[in-house]
């Protein structure tokens, strides 16, 4: 049948089994957002701005597995939706961006709200195409979902002329393309058993990958039978229950797994980079230990930590291998001594008990999303995540305004009320898509942790530069719970250790029974921070369990 391109692409997302588009319409895509209306098999979500449509797909299609979609116009709509793309991009989520543009005949003409956003996205999506025939559309927008489910997961744009919008071609409904598993080499697996079996001290770091090839129960069979604890990175968080692990791994990871990783002779990492917030001194890190290093991105290995044994592949056919040949070992004494000590780090503040509580009253299923600085890090620290895909936060890129367009996401995509952690200073940045989550009655429960100074960066200036604080102070006497209020949701506030338990029980049942955000301001001290910590480039040995405020 002869179809319309904008026709083409709605039929082309919905063969993909996208239920549900993050966006905000313009000129460029009017042709796009009538064949919405028109088709109206699709929940579209009109967000406060393009950077929240960007955040919300990816926290969609992290709680989800799905590919998350998002749609902006030409020129500055599609440029707003870079940092979201950026985001994604450094953290593996996958994501189908779809802009407008001016039709051929203006192209390259500076016309107005033009942009070559295919040059601008190069370096932070997986590919991206320019759609300048309506005849190609169909085979464009089918790739895209396949490059950015396959392989290593990531962002893809799709830029659709505007005349391309309008012309006809014929079109006929095609299943998704499948997707091919990067089944691992025997010889490496073989390689990597081996390895695995001579040690007597192995650890296994565990990162984001685990969650992206949905391994976690071939991790937790791998640990049982070989008698390992595990560890687990920022975006790895959740791939096992907290019970069974070592707690987080790095800068500010647990010192009970700074001590496993320091007395292994044997780091077995899945699907982890070796960012510099894990490996820290790159030349020290896994000086005199075994690393056996498996990812399905070849790229990944050696570039920040040389292996002595990888596996390029897929990670749950690369467990499913592995596992027949490695041995059953107890490893009692290794494994008694690595969980003998502390897997969480001491709640010293009003801000991390809040955070704590939150974990133990948030109702079953909720997911938890994060900003970045120090809420992050005291989430990862004390929230307890014990399922998959309940984890979002902006671990790659380290994006300040991500967390409240991704709550919405990942809110939507699970059905369940979701937990954002956030600073003043990245609430600061995006707080518009408050109105987004009012408007589209999404339950939130945003603990807004109120220090009233840019907290992470603060406490580097305290280290690294002698207390003076240049702009980190922020002098800007919100109320934020009227600002809650004047947008649509509710706001309540915490300034003691007493009123913890009665104000989060509170917002919990207000946010689920209404199905309204609501924002708890939590009044906590600017001299607040986050311990343990390892200085940049250091040793896990240097790890600070202290620090005068």
């Amino acid at each position: 049948m002869k179809l319309k391109g904008a026709d083409i692409l709605i039929n082309c997302i919905l063969e993909q089994g996208v239920d549900t588009v993050f966006g905000y319409p313009g000129g460029a895509v009017l042709d796009i957002y009538d064949a919405l209306y028109r088709s109206g098999r699709i929940n579209h979500v009109l967000t406060a701005h393009e950077q929240g449509a960007a955040h919300a797909a990816d926290g969609y299609a992290r709680v989800t597995g799905k590919t998350g979609v998002c749609f902006a116009t030409s020129g500055p709509g599609a440029t707003n939706l870079v940092t979201g793309i950026a985001t994604a991009y450094m953290d593996s989520v996958p994501m189908v961006a779809i802009t407008g543009n001016v039709g051929l005949n203006f192209l390259g003409r500076d016309s107005f709200q033009e942009i070559d956003i295919c040059g601008v996205t190069i370096p932070i999506t997986k590919h991206n195409f320019i759609v300048k025939d309506v005849n190609e559309l169909a085979d464009a927008v089918r790739q895209a979902f396949l490059i950015a489910g396959s392989g290593r997961k990531g962002p893809v744009l799709v830029d659709i002329l505007k005349n391309v919008q309008t012309d006809e071609c014929e079109y006929s409904p095609e299943k998704p393309l499948a997707f091919t598993r990067h089944n691992p080499d025997p010889e490496s697996i073989a390689k990597a058993a081996e390895a695995i079996n001579r040690a007597e001290r192995p650890v296994i770091i565990a990162g984001g990958g685990v969650i992206a090839a949905d391994a976690s129960e071939e991790l937790s069979k791998l640990s049982r039978k070989i008698g390992s604890p595990v560890t687990y990175t920022l975006m790895g968080k959740g791939c096992m229950p907290e019970k069974d692990c070592l707690g987080m791994v790095g800068m500010h990871g647990t010192s009970a797994a700074a001590k496993a990783v320091l007395e292994a002779d044997a780091i077995i990492a899945l699907g982890t980079r070796f960012s510099d917030r894990v490996a820290l001194n790159r030349e020290k890190f896994a000086y005199g230990k075994k690393v056996i290093h498996i990812d399905i991105d070849s790229a990944e290995i050696d570039k920040n930590i040389t292996s002595s044994v990888h596996v390029v592949a897929d990670l749950k056919s690369a467990l499913e291998a592995l596992l027949p040949l490695v041995e059953k070992r107890q490893r009692s004494e290794w494994l008694e001594k690595a969980y003998s000590r502390p897997g969480h780090a001491a709640k010293t503040g009003l801000g991390q008990r809040v955070i704590a509580a939150a974990s133990r009253l948030a109702p079953a299923g909720s997911p938890l999303i994060t900003d970045v600085g120090q809420h992050q890090m005291w989430a990862a620290q004390h929230y307890e995540v014990n399922s998959p895909r309940l984890f979002c936060t902006s671990g790659g890129l380290g994006t300040m305004g991500y967390g409240l367009g991704a709550a919405i996401g990942a809110a939507i995509g699970t059905g369940k009320t979701g937990v954002l952690v956030t600073g003043d200073g990245c609430f600061g940045m995006n707080m518009n898509e408050l109105m987004t989550a009012a408007s589209k009655s999404v339950p939130l429960v945003i603990l807004l942790m109120n220090n009233r100074v840019l907290g992470m960066v603060r406490q580097w200036q305290k280290i690294f530069y002698s207390r003076r604080f240049s702009e980190t102070t922020l002098e800007r006497n919100v109320d934020y719970i009227k600002l809650a209020e004047s947008l649509g949701a509710k706001g309540i506030a915490i300034e003691d250790e007493k009123d913890i338990e009665g104000v989060l029980n509170y917002a919990f049942k207000t946010a689920a029974e209404e199905k309204i955000p609501v924002l708890v301001d939590c009044r906590i001290s600017s001299d607040e921070n986050v311990l343990p910590m390892i200085k940049p480039n250091s040793t896990y040995d240097t790890q600070l369990e202290d620090m005068e405020n």
